[in-house]
């Protein structure tokens, strides 16, 4: 490929890995790659701020399994970027991060605006490389795909001298290699196989790696064969249908709740896909006495609450379905936890009908699974109604809830719903944010309406922190700090040429979301919350007593 340069040579090497968006900002060092996109089949998205960019890109690339790509110029661009790029990559979401930079001729002195991101980015990246020869660029462009899209996919970083950028390139991209399944070993199969026939009480823990690997219908066969309950983390929704009678929803909080009744009674865990980052084994394994079952496409980590008797390491699907073939339950009584499936339903339905105004968060919840259907997707925010969303937004399909519980940064939800819309625009989309992330990231709803992503903005509007009151009030008995005002709303979407509601009662909420749809222009709903129930949770779990079940 001859008369090209650097940054027309990369642009290639992006197209030939099938990359569909960029989400960005302008910025002078990186005007030959925007120069390059102008003929270029790859869509540019140009976002309001690069942290915004980087959850586009993030959220992009876990629902689909392909790297997202954000772009940034060098800088305090860079640096905006960041929280968005460390995000993908604790969360397991595959990401491109490119960054212009000053040119190799200033980088040993001090310059304007410089700053060393290669070392900056290195401890929120799986990898990254400065491109410092134009040859080098096919080389650099496919392993950072190939290093993201691996699993435990993440982030890597590719830094572009303005200088480079402009040189004269040769070279074509790489061909991109297809990865070839890893079969676990007969040993492990059997071996697992023979822990679960023996075990009395076994209990599923499905993580977000049974979503990654597409191995839900297999976890769903294999939990129903030989009839053993699953709970799932947080980023592990859908991993089995929440309808499903085995299924006892998700576990995760940071207090004890109806579902660590199950944990407790176990004396066997299958951990499939989990990952530690989620939900740490020493809140339900703090002996680390727990007998357990790693099945995964990568070896576990190490945790002294997490010492598997045997791992499983390969294809997951594949391995489930032939540990369902060597592993024999027959005759074995059913699962102690029936009685608590029940409870925690009777928990969940309790608040259908409750009319009390602030609306409690279940009811916001429950209220929203109405109107939402199976395959419609919801991106929550980090925050109070982020622990209620875990708790009572419940799945029947894998990445129709996305929780970032891996590094949780506030401020995902409007960016990441505009990724969402854009991989599903025929799908109902829910952008669910306390009052404090809508304020982080409520500039990206103009880049919504921009790029035609109507979607629902739901805004559990307290007035303040409201996780962190719920922390402190459970430690200290007071709250201090975490207090602020709210614009209208309402007016601000107007302002912005979006549609704007306010619930004004419980009876509000269902009719509100089902006109907000109707639109073609992104929608703000302003709902207040009541969260004196968290601290009546935070009781609850205190009290909690598992004698009926065991």
């Amino acid at each position: 490929m001859g008369d090209l340069n650097t940054a027309e040579l990369l642009i290639k090497c992006l197209e030939n890995e099938g990359v569909e968006y960029i989400f960005g900002l302008p910025g002078e060092e990186n005007l030959h790659l925007l120069e390059a996109l102008k003929n270029s089949s790859i869509q540019f998205i140009t976002t309001r701020h690069e942290q915004g960019a980087a959850f586009m890109a993030d959220v992009y690339g876990r629902l689909t399994g392909k790297a997202g790509v954000c772009l940034s110029t060098l800088g305090p661009g860079a640096t905006n970027l960041m929280t968005g790029v460390a995000d993908a990559n604790l969360d397991g979401a595959p990401l491109v991060a490119i960054t212009g930079q000053v040119g190799t001729d200033r980088m040993h002195i001090e310059s304007h605006q410089y700053l060393d991101l290669v070392a900056m980015f290195a401890p929120v990246t799986k990898w990254n490389k400065q491109i410092v020869r134009p040859s080098i660029t096919p080389e650099v462009v496919r392993k950072a795909f190939k290093t993201a899209q691996s699993e435990k996919p993440g982030a890597v970083h590719i830094d572009l001298p303005e200088n480079i950028a402009a040189m004269a390139a040769t070279g074509k991209p790489l061909q991109r290699d297809q990865q070839e399944k890893v079969y676990a070993s007969y040993k492990t199969l059997n071996n697992a196989a023979m822990l679960i026939s023996k075990a009395k009480n076994p209990l599923i823990l499905a993580g977000n790696g049974t979503i990654r690997a597409n191995a839900s219908e297999a976890l769903t066969e294999f939990a129903t064969v030989l009839n053993i309950p699953v709970a799932n983390t947080f980023m592990g929704k859908g991993a089995i249908p929440y309808t499903h009678p085995l299924a006892l929803w998700a576990v995760g909080l940071q207090q004890r709740d109806l579902i660590s009744c199950a944990f407790d009674r176990s004396d066997l865990i299958i951990a499939v896909g989990y990952d530690l980052i989620e939900y740490s084994p020493k809140k339900w394994n703090p002996e680390g006495k727990l007998p357990i079952i790693h099945i995964g496409m990568t070896p576990a980590e190490v945790d002294s609450s997490y010492t598997p008797t045997v791992e499983v390491v390969g294809d997951i699907s594949d391995s489930l379905l032939d540990i369902l073939k060597r592993a024999d339950r027959q005759n074995k009584p059913t699962p102690v936890t029936a009685g608590l499936k029940t409870e925690i339903r009777a928990d969940y339905e309790f608040y259908a009908n409750d009319t009390g105004f602030p609306i409690k968060p279940q009811k916001i919840i429950y209220d929203l699974r109405q109107v939402m259907g199976p395959e419609d997707v919801v991106i929550s925010d980090v925050g109070a109604h982020k622990m209620w969303m875990a708790r009572h937004y419940h799945c029947d399909c894998p990445n129709t809830c996305l929780i970032s519980n891996g590094f949780a940064a506030m401020g995902i939800a409007i960016p990441g719903a505009i990724a969402a819309k854009l991989v599903h625009p025929d799908k109902r989309i829910v952008a669910v944010t306390g009052d404090g992330g809508f304020m982080m990231n409520c500039q990206e709803l103009e880049t919504a309406l921009r790029v035609n992503t109507p979607f629902v903005t739901l805004i559990f509007n307290d007035n303040g922190y409201g996780l962190i009151e719920w922390k402190q009030m459970n430690q200290f008995g007071e709250s201090a700090f975490i207090k602020f005002s709210n614009p209208d709303f309402v007016k601000f979407a107007e302002s912005m040429g979006l549609k704007g509601y306010r619930v004004g009662s419980a009876a509000d909420l269902i009719p509100t979301l089902e006109e907000a749809f109707r639109q073609t222009v992104p929608t703000v709903i302003d709902c207040p919350v009541d969260y004196a129930e968290n601290l009546k949770l935070s009781q609850k779990s205190g009290d909690l007593s598992c004698q009926v079940w065991v």
